[in-house]
């Protein structure tokens, strides 16, 4: 059995770290301490596409595997763990369910919108 990441899963890790580096870090303790969730982070975790990343591109996900997802968890998890509960949450509470378990007609309207 192989563990080493793949290519693809590597160029993850890196670009996840250098965002959440960036954008994430500078951020992180004043969110914390002022008890403040930020819906501009939020919206650009959204933009780099850490929302729906398991999802098919069908309903506008990025079809990754798993790995990956937890991947981007992990390197978001190293600079804040608020951060990565909110991708971990959206992700596997907020769109798998609606992905693995909904009508079409919910995948249809809610992913793209969600991913």
């Amino acid at each position: 059995m192989d563990f080493d990441l793949s290519k693809q899963q590597e160029m993850i890790r890196k670009e996840v770290r250098k965002f959440a580096e960036k954008e994430i870090a500078p951020v992180a303790a004043e969110l914390d301490e002022t008890e403040t969730f930020s819906s501009k982070l939020t919206k650009k975790m959204g933009e780099i596409g850490l929302f729906g990343m398991f999802v098919s591109d069908k309903y506008g996900g990025q079809a990754l595997d798993y790995i990956s997802y937890i991947i981007a968890v992990e390197e978001v998890a190293r600079v804040d763990g608020s951060q990565a509960a909110t991708v971990a949450a959206a992700n596997s509470l907020g769109i798998g369910p609606i992905y693995y378990f909904g009508s079409e007609e919910q995948k249809k309207k809610y992913l793209p919108k969600l991913s």
